[in-house]
């Protein structure tokens, strides 16, 4: 890692584990002269933990003092957005859009406010999906709206591949796009309107959702 072009590293453990790591990491760097790390130790933040597994990225990035810490960093802007999305999905369902077709409907009327995609749509081996989803980043970031791509190797980007890997929060509500499904018999599976009935999303996104603990 460049630590010059790091503006923060989050070391979180259960206990002290992260304070031994970061003593050792320091005692290390001095030893062996990198002061590239030795000069950098004041962008190390440590944060407890409950746990070691990936899944407690989720408690962390929900700490008020690390969200101040990432206030102005790509994976805060990602799950301040995600939050957002979820949060819509309760209060405000017609704002809040996800599935390929529902999100190039919001953007055909320049509705979208802030776009979620996650990179490994990017990587499809079908060429012609890989185009699809890059006019429609373009589309949107011509349009003047915020644009975010999660990485699948992030607990967020990992949430949101859930919702089909494509989200949008939209300026106003768009209504109408389920009845507009239902008249073209549309097996919805591959996306919908954030709003419809769908009792297994409801409860994935119970299980999923970062809260508002921040």
């Amino acid at each position: 890692m460049d630590l010059e072009k790091i503006k923060c590293v989050l070391v979180a453990s259960p206990g002290f584990l992260n304070e031994q790591f970061l003593t050792h990491l320091m005692q290390h760097a001095s030893k062996e002269g990198l002061k590239h790390i030795s000069s950098q130790q004041g962008k190390f933040l440590l944060v407890h933990s409950s746990s070691g597994f990936k899944h407690s990225l989720k408690e962390v990035l929900s700490d008020p003092q690390v969200a101040l810490r990432l206030s102005d960093t790509k994976a805060q802007a990602e799950v301040k957005a995600l939050n957002t999305f979820m949060e819509l999905m309760g209060s405000q369902p017609e704002r809040a859009v996800y599935g390929l077709k529902h999100v190039r409907m919001a953007a055909a009327e320049q509705a979208i406010e802030t776009l979620m995609v996650c990179d490994s749509l990017f990587r499809s081996k079908d060429i012609a999906e890989r185009r699809t989803y890059v006019g429609l980043v373009d589309a949107v970031r011509k349009h003047g709206s915020q644009v975010l791509i999660f990485s699948s190797m992030h607990v967020s980007g990992e949430q949101l591949a859930q919702l089909t890997g494509i989200a949008a929060i939209l300026r106003y509500p768009m209504h109408g796009l389920d009845d507009d499904d239902e008249e073209e018999g549309v097996d919805n599976g591959v996306g919908r309107h954030a709003g419809a009935s769908n009792g297994g999303l409801e409860a994935g996104v119970a299980s999923m959702s970062l809260g508002s603990r921040r």
